[in-house]
């Protein structure tokens, strides 16, 4: 029993993603599952639009492709989440 609870455990990752105003959401997600779906639920949520949002571990884009095994997250890692900004020099 034991075991097998340490085996789940190790088969997921509680991650914390913070907005640009402090906001705070936490997600236990399978360190095998595409980092799409935590996206896609967290912008739903927060009500903002999925294509202006940018996600970020360390400075790093994550993509919904990644995984929180291929970028080394591990329980109470931060994701900011930021608008992206358009625009240029005139």
């Amino acid at each position: 029993m034991l075991e097998e609870r340490h085996r789940e455990q190790a088969e997921y990752v509680t991650l914390k993603v913070r907005s640009q105003n402090g906001n705070e959401m936490f997600f236990k997600i399978k360190r095998l599952a595409h980092l799409r779906k935590l996206i896609e639920v967290y912008c739903a949520k927060a009500g903002i639009i999925i294509t202006t949002t940018r996600f970020l571990f360390q400075g790093e884009r994550i993509m919904g492709r990644h995984t929180a095994e291929l970028l080394g997250l591990e329980n109470g890692d931060e994701i900011i989440a930021v608008s992206e900004q358009i625009g240029g020099c005139y």
